[in-house]
This record gives C-alpha cells, structure tokens and sequence, in this order.
C-alpha cells in the first residue's frame, strides 16, 4: 500500500480547522479521510511554527553580535589579502631558490611563524645557521650553542 502525502496547502487548511474548534479532529479526519492523530501533528506544528510566516517580511536589523562578526571577517580577509601579495611577491622572485631566505623578520604584517607556514618551512631552520659556513671570528660564530641556551634557561631535557 502506497502512503499518501498531502500538500504544505492541504496541510495548513487541516490545521487551521482543528484550531478554530468548530470540528472535534475524529469529525475533520472523517471529513477529509485523514487520521485523527495525523491532524493533532499539524495544528502542534502550526501552533509551533506561526511566528515565522511573518519574519521574511521586514529585514532583520542587524545585531552587535552580527557587526562583530562581520568586522573579524572582514579583518581576516584583510589579513588574507595582505598574505596573498606577500607570497605572490617573494616567491615570484625565483622558484629555485631556498624558500627560508624568503622569511622576512621585519615584516610588520606578517609573523614569522606565519611566513613559515605560507613557504612550507619549518621554522627553526629558520633561525639554524651552520658553523662550517660560519667564519671562526665573525659574530655568528660566537653565539652559544642551542643546549647551552636550553640550560641556561633551564629547560635541558636532561
């Protein structure tokens, strides 16, 4: 046996008869060949969702909370944008080249953590320097070792 499904319209017009009370809903399902419990869901779903026939009418006025987040939004693709013409700048300058020389520590915009991760580097390789290409008298070569700082620090693992 094939269920029957009836239109929103039908629906509705069901519905608004059990509301008005002029027919108990055994009187109405009878009338209209539709199960009496099948007319108490509808007029409940009428009942529950009356208020929203009439919310499309009027534009909703937009809220703080909507201002905030459309403010962040537009802050964020801001930001994107802003990434965007860094990537497209600096990496157009060659494909071949070591992406860590593109790490701009003095970019304002940009953090370096994030130039890391738009260029696929990681960002302590960022900041290793090797003492074979380091001349034994230059500046570079004096800083301490990575595990002296660790202890110094007092973070050494062991």
């Amino acid at each position: 046996m094939k269920r029957k499904s009836y239109s929103p319209e039908f629906k509705a017009k069901i519905a608004l008869e059990a509301i008005k009370g002029a027919m108990t809903a055994n009187e109405i399902g009878a009338k209209h060949e539709v199960h009496p419990v099948q007319i108490s869901q509808w007029k409940k779903e009428l009942l529950e969702n009356m208020g929203s026939i009439f919310e499309g009418k009027r534009p909703k006025k937009p809220t703080e909370d909507d201002e905030a987040k459309t403010s962040k939004l537009y802050e964020e693709i801001g930001r994107l944008k802003i990434e965007l013409e860094w990537l497209k700048k600096n990496l157009s300058k060659s494909a071949k080249c070591d992406r860590r020389a593109f790490v701009d520590p003095g970019d304002p915009n940009i953090s370096i953590r994030r130039q890391c991760k738009l260029l696929g580097v990681s960002r302590s390789s960022v900041y290793y320097e090797s003492t074979s290409t380091a001349k034994p008298n230059s500046s570079k070569h004096k800083k301490l070792p990575i595990k002296k700082l660790l202890s110094k620090a007092g973070l050494d693992q062991g």
